[in-house]
């Protein structure tokens, strides 16, 4: 089970570093905090998989943290960088 669990979190890191293009390359700067809001979740989920496929417990927490600034860099960027279009 842990090989399915690796090989899971393996395929998620590839989407990540194909999102990391999406950073650099953006057209706009919706597309560039589309691309880290992707690669937070992508990192929270890779966290929990090897927290399952390790048998480490605390490696949620850490999950939960990451999670939780995610959240708050995209609140952050809307309410400083993103400009009305009115």
């Amino acid at each position: 089970m842990d090989e399915i669990y690796l090989s899971i979190a393996a395929f998620i890191l590839i989407t990540l570093v194909i999102g990391l293009l999406r950073v650099f390359w953006g057209p706009t700067r919706a597309d560039r905090i589309l691309s880290a809001q992707l690669m937070g979740t992508a990192g929270v989920a890779i966290i929990l998989l090897l927290s399952e496929a390790m048998q480490m417990s605390s490696l949620v927490d850490v999950a939960l943290i990451f999670a939780l600034l995610s959240a708050v860099t995209a609140t952050v960027f809307i309410t400083r960088f993103w400009q009305n279009s009115e």
